[in-house]
């Protein structure tokens, strides 16, 4: 097998969490799709994700839209049951779903409930998601999960990026982020010798359009100068996906533009 056939993701079924938003979950359903997986993506809006996966397959792409919560426990396990059902198995899962709604106000405005709806969510639904999907690749002898963590689960945040703007970077998220990453390495020990790989891809400040005071902030203090854009993480995604990653688990692959170099 040469070296880009390693790469190919073709035969394989992948579902991507949040997989038709439009920030990550997108770019990546796109890359995986592109390297010929099979691509489900699943959110609470299940039009989103349908007409997400027409445009694929407009493209010519194999995608399907399916729906879940990733707060609610009961609706992880129907996405589980109706994809084994309907695909007969999972070879790759990305986690790039997030509780937006817990992650609200700085430290001294956020609540108890706030801290504990972003770990139930979160790190809760993470869990959950994880602990269904894994027997079945360890029955199958083979997969590759992948959880999109940031940079802030890394680092701290620069509250100097902010000034002149009135954006808040809640301590929720680099909690949830940071626990993300120990997560995955404890899948990654624990099921190595079972075929199941587990990675994260922690992405660096994704452009969305802030306000410039942000803008001119983070490209004046990232290596490469400018924001992540979405074709940017689709070859980390693909490579930690595919079988070109075969002897990587446990890693957190930064791309994050050269943000933890300094």
């Amino acid at each position: 097998m040469g070296i880009l056939d390693r790469f190919s993701l073709a035969g394989k079924i992948a579902l991507v969490t949040a997989g038709a938003g439009p920030q990550f979950g997108s770019s990546i359903s796109e890359g995986l799709a592109e390297a010929g997986a099979t691509v489900i993506t699943a959110s609470r809006s299940l039009e989103r994700n349908r007409e997400f996966a027409e445009k694929l397959r407009a493209q010519g792409y194999d995608a399907h839209g399916m729906q879940f919560d990733l707060g609610d426990a009961d609706s992880t396990q129907r996405l589980h049951d109706d994809l084994i059902s309907r695909f007969g198995r999972l070879d790759v899962l990305v986690n790039s779903a997030l509780q937006r709604e817990g992650h609200v106000g700085d430290l001294p405005h956020q609540t108890p409930e706030v801290w504990r709806k972003a770990g139930e969510g979160d790190l809760g639904g993470l869990f959950h998601i994880c602990q269904l999907f894994i027997p079945d690749m360890v029955e199958q002898r083979g997969g590759s999960i992948i959880n999109i963590s940031s940079i802030y689960g890394v680092v701290s945040n620069d509250p100097t990026l902010y000034e002149g703007t009135d954006m808040i970077q809640p301590p929720t998220y680099n909690f949830v982020k940071a626990g993300m990453i120990n997560f995955t390495r404890y899948l990654a020990c624990y099921y190595g010798k079972q075929g199941v790989r587990a990675n994260c891809l922690s992405p660096g400040g994704y452009f969305n359009n802030q306000p410039q005071p942000f803008l001119e902030n983070y490209t004046k203090r990232v290596p490469i100068g400018r924001m992540l854009e979405n074709d940017d993480i689709k070859g980390a995604a693909v490579f930690l996906a595919s079988d070109a990653s075969s002897y990587i688990t446990g890693a957190n692959l930064m791309v994050d533009g050269g943000w933890v170099c300094l």
